[in-house]
């Protein structure tokens, strides 16, 4: 979402800083939850496997392909007076709805099977985290979907690249075998950007604040789930 609401309430500078820093903790917590991933641990300390690598790409495809309905569904609970949210939402589900196809390709030129991979199901983190989504989507002006963007454009921001540049360095692999994780590099920092833009604009009220903090929370918690409940 790259746009603001037209509400009336504002933002003191100060009030807005105190928003940037209840994320940051969020944040925190966010990373430390991942230090403790057992995937991402062997990928740190350099004995992650290509199995664990398309593990990884299976269980993932099976969330991102949910990504643009959601985004979709949100844009159409934003009634008229956030007209500008809702064009944001759409423009933004368009640049997301084709994401899961850079995943598949990179699933078969790791030796997957696509036809595998299309007949997977969520895991159980996967399935809290759609739900999540897909509920608080739905509800009339879902401002709070900020908190939301901020945890999974910022994983995509500042840890995808990362986590392909370690795949390749301890795995071999090829570009067009990480093309999916290097992308959301450059295409999430500028959601990132868009995003925080609208958190610095001032029509962020108190009870505003109070929601995307506690969805980014949710959405910290529910996405961390499914990396530690891969398969399950």
């Amino acid at each position: 979402m790259s746009s603001t609401t037209s509400a009336s309430a504002d933002t003191a500078p100060d009030e807005a800083a105190s928003l940037f820093d209840r994320l940051a903790e969020v944040w925190v917590e966010l990373e430390d939850r991942l230090d403790r991933v057992p995937i991402l641990q062997r990928l740190a300390d350099g004995t992650v496997t290509l199995e664990d690598y398309r593990r990884l790409l299976f269980n993932l495809r099976q969330q991102v392909v949910d990504g643009s309905p959601w985004i979709s569904r949100a844009a159409s609970s934003f009634d008229i007076d956030h007209f500008e949210l809702r064009t944001a939402a759409i423009r933004h589900a368009e640049e997301e709805h084709r994401d899961y196809l850079m995943l598949e390709r990179d699933y078969v030129a790791i030796g997957g099977s696509l036809d595998e991979l299309r007949r997977g199901r969520k895991n159980i983190g996967s399935e809290a985290l759609s739900g999540y989504m897909f509920h608080y989507a739905a509800q009339p002006n879902p401002v709070g979907l900020l908190g939301a963007m901020f945890i999974i454009e910022g994983l995509g921001a500042k840890r995808a690249a990362g986590w392909a540049a370690r795949f390749q360095e301890v795995l071999g692999l090829a570009d067009n075998q990480v093309h999916f994780m290097r992308y959301h590099q450059d295409a999430d920092a500028a959601h990132t950007g868009d995003m925080e833009a609208i958190l610095t604009s001032g029509i962020i009220d108190d009870r505003d604040a109070d929601d995307i903090v506690r969805c980014a929370q949710v959405v910290a918690r529910l996405y961390a789930l499914q990396l530690e409940e891969l398969d399950r």
